[in-house]
């Protein structure tokens, strides 16, 4: 159950991080900590039923490459609400997610499991850079 309101606490301060396109990253106001994400394309095929014709589409995929917190901001869960903030981008834009930050691989998706449905898995092809 703390998780679960520690998640909902987050989710409130995730407005708090800022969505920079032109840069590619999600970051505090002051621009100190970050997370930095790449776009890539996922080929998958077209149902004739979706307009496609049945030749191939692509869907996009962010690429997580990259948290940054700096010394002095860590230990207040700064990363995780940089993680909260991508993951709800990610979803509002039925984007998939590739983790490839070992901080979000290894420690933010096993605490948070929710997020697993967005996370690119190895049944998938890989993603080529756009």
């Amino acid at each position: 159950m703390a998780e679960q309101r520690g998640a909902g606490e987050r989710e409130a301060a995730a407005e708090e991080i800022l969505w920079r396109e032109e840069a590619r990253r999600f970051e505090t106001p002051d621009g100190g900590a970050y997370l930095q994400d790449r776009l890539l394309a996922q080929p998958r095929s077209a149902s004739p039923s979706c307009g496609g014709g049945g030749g191939a589409t692509a869907a996009a995929v962010m690429d997580l490459v990259h948290t940054y917190v700096p010394g002095s901001k860590r230990g207040r869960g700064l990363a995780a609400r940089l993680c909260d903030a991508a993951f709800a981008h990610a979803r509002r834009r039925g984007m998939l997610v590739l983790p490839t930050c070992s901080y979000i691989s290894e420690t933010y998706l096993p605490r948070n499991p929710a997020w697993n449905e967005l996370v690119l898995t190895d049944k998938e092809p890989k993603p080529s850079s756009m």
